[in-house]
């Protein structure tokens, strides 16, 4: 009875975890996260997942290093310090986590995606009925504007027999039907590029082998053709609904990586902030010279925009701690050597170690499946640092079912050969 009444308080404390980065409040995301890092921790952890926290905290090294040679607010070295730990320790705590579920892990998992959605369906419908419109702009603004998490439960539920769900089909219709309508209704870029990316990762075809690559060809080929069409269809920026959403997709090429931008033109400014942002960034950090530009400002930096924008908490701020971009954030606070161990960690999560077992196998296409994806959101979203983001967890939490599922295989056959 112990051992369920565990796995109960395992399972809404999982849930917790995810469920607080909807609520965009990273002092709350942070302190359950610890707490459940405090209330599971395990006395001893595989190389693995030792070897992805070390990438994280030599980038929180670095960066606390840096912030010696200046002179940095107290309070804003100590929110650098809780900002650059969230890695460490979401992959913590979803670790550990998946260590007490080992009976339903991935049902969880499902399940909290289809909570998740059920909410967020309910939201848009009160949106609507209280503003009586659908406008795209709007209902994202009160519902959310991505779920990664519901892209995550979408993918395990496309490939269920491969997963081993032992969800009744019933169930297993039931929440693809309301968590692919919900994550459609975030009219998310960056969730139409994952849901993709996971789709083909878990195909196999990110494995190197002649189908794989005709394969992807053929995917980046469908790409373009249908960014030509919305090119063609050319959705202008004040349009509504659909069009509101084509419209991103036709400038979303451009946006991240513009190199000039004419800050007197709202319009050009608005459309391609990320890029302003990377731009104002190298050239600060690398007038500080060749320090700088190596180890980073350190702990408590900013970053001066060099004008008054409105940030996503509804405030006009100049000098800003974080940018969209995950990789610039790093090298605003760590340099190119924290730029480094970013990339070393996306090497290490993409070269999974091959299995032969078929449920471990998937985890591995859906771990590097993420990794793939970890490009596109450290580029837009701040990665695993941003304070709505999820993943670090999620991440933790499969490579702590990738183990469980082989060692309880090697003991079974170790008792099968006896």
């Amino acid at each position: 009875m112990l051992g369920n009444n565990k796995n109960i308080l395992y399972q809404l404390l999982y849930f917790a975890c995810i469920g607080v980065t909807y609520l965009n409040n990273y002092e709350l995301t942070f302190l359950i996260w610890f707490l459940t890092l405090l209330l599971t921790v395990k006395k001893a952890y595989s190389v693995t997942i030792v070897k992805y926290i070390f990438c994280f905290g030599l980038i929180l090294l670095i960066a606390l290093l840096g912030s010696l040679f200046k002179e940095h607010h107290v309070y804003d070295i100590v929110r650098d310090i809780t900002y650059l730990l969230k890695p460490i320790v979401g992959l913590l705590a979803g670790y550990q986590l998946c260590k007490y579920n080992k009976e339903t892990t991935l049902k969880v998992f499902v399940y909290t995606g289809f909570i998740i959605a059920v909410i967020h369906l309910a939201i848009i419908l009160i949106a609507s009925v209280q503003y009586q419109t659908l406008n795209v702009n709007l209902i994202r603004e009160k519902a959310g504007y991505f779920s990664d998490y519901e892209i995550f439960a979408l993918a395990i539920l496309m490939f269920h027999t491969n997963f081993r769900l032992g969800i009744s089909k019933i169930n297993i219709w039931i929440c693809l039907l309301v968590i692919g309508i919900s994550s459609f209704l975030y009219l998310s870029r960056t969730n139409l590029i994952q849901i993709i990316v996971l789709y083909v990762a878990l195909k196999g075809y990110f494995t190197v082998t002649k189908k794989s690559l005709s394969v992807l060809f053929g995917v980046v080929l469908a790409v373009l053709i249908g960014y030509s069409a919305i090119l063609y269809i050319n959705p202008k920026r004040n349009g509504k609904g659909i069009e509101a959403f084509l419209y991103k997709v036709k400038i979303a090429p451009i946006e991240p990586f513009k190199t000039k931008i004419d800050k007197g033109d709202w319009k050009d400014f608005n459309d391609n902030y990320r890029s302003y942002e990377n731009i104002i960034t190298v050239k600060q950090v690398s007038n500080g010279g060749a320090s700088s530009v190596f180890f980073g400002e350190g702990l408590g930096s900013k970053l001066n925009l060099g004008r008054k924008v409105l940030s996503n908490d509804g405030e006009y701020v100049q000098y800003i701690p974080y940018v969209h971009n995950g990789f610039m954030t790093v090298f605003l606070k760590s340099g190119l050597l924290g730029v480094c161990f970013s990339i070393l960690f996306i090497v290490l999560l993409f070269r999974q170690p091959k299995s032969d077992i078929e449920y471990v196998k998937h985890i591995s296409y859906l771990l590097i499946g993420t990794s793939v994806f970890l490009v596109v959101s450290n580029w837009v979203f701040l990665g695993l640092y941003l304070k709505l983001d999820n993943k670090s967890i999620i991440i933790g939490f499969l490579i702590a079912l990738r183990e469980t599922v082989i060692r309880e295989h090697r003991v079974q056959n170790k008792i099968g050969n006896e």
